[in-house]
């Protein structure tokens, strides 16, 4: 018999009003011990806002242990109604990124939500409304009213692109309805790209071994430092639990769209104009070239090979991907590519904006 494929899985748990979380786990495990040399943040956030990089840090080791103690108080649990009078529900979790009451989380989360219970570590609930969603992302803002700003507790968003694989990770949040559930491991891979709800490309996301089950949806991938370089999105698995292949988008990302939706704005994003044939290991062969895009007006063609980007090599269409998704609209790129055999050739695009 044929192996299913595995799936991509968006992480919220769903359920019907009134159900509980649907898991009970038995047994347990040691704790786990494992120490890192880390670079921790040793000043806050000017105006209490979490969504800038922090650039003042000094070196110190921690333990899993003191990660989570340092950073499970900014993470929440989200109750999400979609439907009044005993229609459907979700689950996912979040974090806290300003003293402002804001907690960062994944569109999927909270797509269609009526009323949303956040729940704090210490055990306090308040009520949330979603302030902003990207769908291009799977980022959302949910704006907490009720609760002082004494018991928010900020976490800070990190550099996702000083990510290397190898590096340890820990992911908390709410599998399965479980909150303040810590696990942890390493970075087992870079610039891979997932798909959003909205059917657009998310590139540079990173990938873990690090335990991730449905209920993690939006909670925070922090690195030895006790900081968010990613936020967990989704797994690939045969079996719909945790297959140790999980996906969060990287904080780059997470930061820019955050801070956009926070202050009101619409995210743009930018859009090449191509559609990929297939990819050799040495460049992406272009199948559909839209007209009136960016790669057209460059004088890009169905069939061309686009081999670079600004001098960095495009292998597979995960690259290319990725290194559109880390510009913005406007933007000119530097495009390498090979036309019918000929000799390599370069031009300049500039980068359009995706329809929302």
């Amino acid at each position: 018999m044929n192996a299913k494929p595995a799936a991509l899985i968006l992480m919220s748990v769903a359920a019907i009003a009134g159900g509980g979380a649907g898991a009970v786990v038995a047994g347990s495990r040691d704790a786990d011990v494992r120490t890192a040399t880390a670079t921790v943040t040793t000043t806050a956030t000017p105006g209490g806002t979490a969504v800038a990089a922090s650039d003042t840090t000094t070196t110190t080791t921690l333990t899993a242990g003191e990660v989570f103690k340092q950073a499970s108080a900014g993470v929440v649990d989200l109750k999400v109604t979609t439907a009044g009078g005993g229609g459907a529900s979700a689950e996912g979790s979040g974090f806290v990124v300003d003293k402002k009451g804001d907690v960062v989380t994944n569109a999927h989360v909270v797509d269609g939500a009526r009323s949303i219970k956040v729940t704090f570590a210490d055990g306090g609930v308040a009520a949330g409304r979603v302030l902003g969603t990207d769908t291009a992302t799977d980022v959302a803002v949910v704006r907490v009213t009720g609760i002082s700003a004494a018991r928010l507790h900020p976490l800070t968003l990190g550099d996702s692109g000083d990510v290397q694989v190898g590096d340890g990770v820990l992911a908390i949040g709410s599998p399965f309805g479980l909150s303040e559930t810590l696990t942890t491991g390493i970075v087992s891979a870079l610039d891979r790209t997932i798909t959003s709800p909205s059917g657009a490309t998310i590139g540079g996301a990173l990938q873990t071994d690090a335990s991730i089950n449905k209920g993690n949806s939006g909670g925070p991938l922090i690195d030895a430092a006790g900081e968010v370089v990613g936020v967990n999105a989704q797994i690939e698995s045969d079996s719909g639990g945790n297959d140790g292949i999980g996906f969060a988008i990287p904080s780059d990302t997470v930061r820019t769209v955050a801070a956009a939706l926070i202050a009101g704005e619409t995210v743009a994003h930018p859009q090449l104009g191509v559609a990929i044939e297939d990819a050799s290991g040495s460049g992406v062969k272009l199948g559909t070239v839209t007209a009136g895009g960016a790669a057209a007006a460059a004088g890009l063609k169905a069939g061309d090979v686009i081999t670079a980007i600004d001098g960095t090599a495009v292998a597979n269409a995960d690259t290319l991907a990725s290194l559109i998704a880390s510009h913005q609209p406007g933007d000119r790129l530097r495009v390498a590519f090979r036309r019918s055999g000929a000799a390599a050739q370069t031009v300049t695009a500039t980068l359009g904006t995706a329809k929302a």
